[in-house]
């Protein structure tokens, strides 16, 4: 196993260009595909790739809010010694990697935003505590339980949504009971995570050469504020905790009572409001927190410069028709039988270049539930094969990786090698048991 993962490191580092990079390739390869497959001219295919390039301006801030929220939250000296007691369970780096994967696969089936900024700051934690384990490893770790998907999941809360456009296209809703808590879909959910925890402990002891955390020069700890004699009516404010701690009772009583009349609804707002909301409380002055976002930011910059990239390929696999013409392949080969395993793969492979999975199932999805609702294959298969692929995938798309990349100061290349094993165990299982559906 060390001679194979050796063999397979040394071949992604060889090829596999930074995220950003990479991004520019797909979009090439998207704009060659629209020429060639959709019968476009570049010129259509250029103004496809303007016309999507906005689109994301809003979900890149938002992701980018949760990343700098969070992160605003690991430094604050309390969360410090919070991770200080998580990592110090870990003993070995064995259970370093499976203290990491529960966390992240666990966080990740409740919000799978909230799942990528736990895991990226546990993660980082235990790389610097725990000796002999390896650090890139560890982020894929917590990078891997992205595959997860629990109550966050657009695509089935879409559907089970009165007056959405599914719902609209399906003639009735779909309740989650249905879908998400189905039995086969929690042997699913509880099956992928524990393939988690055995792929990464596997491969944490066949690696052939550890890669310990370094701590970067001016991440250590935030600046202590000095004392002097006397201090002006603005600086009294902005080194006093009840300056943060006032502003903090606005966000503070959104929250309760949003949860009040919504419940426990856990949107990417309501979860960047919350992470505000704590970081502030958590922070004991204006000078602490704003010392903190100095040092957040620059984790940000791959979301800011990116997202935007991936949108114009969204743009051009849907004004191309790219999306249809690559979702009717896999229906002309469906039977009723086999249409949710199609369903997946079909998914998966849109994912690649639209990793929005929002997005790519209100470009898809009415394809593939079109196709489904006619050939009368089973519909709740259908929509959760779907959510599956979407979400499989990612494991070789570095699109959701940056914020993760951002906090531990890594590149895509870094981790894809290990991301890209648990891609294809997670892919194995996920197609066996859609195989075993259809014969029950």
């Amino acid at each position: 196993m060390k001679t194979i993962i050796r063999w397979w490191l040394r071949v992604i580092q060889e090829y596999l260009p930074d995220a950003y990079v990479l991004a520019i390739f797909l979009t090439f390869v998207t704009l060659v595909m629209g020429i060639f497959v959709a019968d476009q001219t570049p010129l259509q295919m250029i103004m496809h790739w303007g016309g999507g390039y906005p689109s994301l301006f809003n979900f890149a801030m938002q992701m980018v809010m949760m990343l700098l929220t969070g992160f605003i939250i690991a430094l604050a000296p309390v969360t410090q010694r919070g991770l200080d007691w998580v990592t110090s369970k870990a003993k070995t780096p064995t259970q370093g990697v499976v203290i990491v994967g529960l966390i992240s696969g666990i966080a990740s089936y409740f919000n799978w935003g909230m799942g990528l900024v736990v895991g990226a700051f546990v993660a980082r934690a235990m790389g610097a505590k725990v000796k002999g384990l390896h650090f890139p490893l560890i982020i894929a770790t917590a990078y891997a339980g992205e595959v997860i998907r629990g109550p966050s999941s657009s695509i089935p809360l879409v559907t089970a949504t009165a007056n959405s456009f599914m719902a609209k296209i399906i003639g009735y809703t779909v309740p989650v009971t249905d879908t998400l808590y189905t039995w086969w879909n929690v042997v699913l959910t509880v099956g992928v995570l524990c393939l988690l925890l055995v792929a990464y402990t596997l491969v944490q002891r066949a690696v052939p050469e550890v890669i310990q955390f370094v701590e970067k020069e001016g991440n250590k700890a935030l600046p202590v504020e000095k004392e002097s004699k006397r201090k002006s009516f603005a600086e009294t404010m902005e080194g006093s905790y009840w300056t943060n701690a006032v502003f903090g009772i606005l966000p503070l009583v959104y929250v309760i009572m949003t949860f009040y009349k919504k419940g426990f609804d856990l949107n990417l707002n309501i979860v960047i409001t919350v992470f505000l909301t704590i970081g502030i409380f958590l922070h004991k002055s204006p000078n602490t927190y704003l010392a903190a976002i100095k040092e957040a930011v620059v984790a940000t910059r791959g979301i800011i410069i990116q997202f935007p990239i991936y949108a114009g390929m969204m743009g051009m696999m849907k004004g191309s028709g790219l999306v249809e013409i690559m979702s009717n392949w896999f229906v002309s080969m469906s039977t009723p039988e086999t249409f949710p395993l199609w369903t997946f793969l079909s998914a998966g492979l849109v994912n690649i270049f639209i990793p929005s999975g929002g997005g790519q199932w209100a470009v898809q999805g009415p394809i593939m539930v079109k196709a489904a609702i006619k050939m009368g294959a089973d519909l709740p298969k259908t929509i959760m094969a779907f959510c599956w692929g979407d979400s499989w995938t990612n494991q070789i798309q570095p699109f959701w990786a940056l914020p993760l990349l951002g906090v531990a100061g890594l590149s895509a290349r870094d981790i894809m090698g290990y991301c890209f094993v648990f891609f294809l165990l997670a892919g194995l299982f996920i197609s066996g048991m859609f195989m075993l559906l259809m014969l029950i």
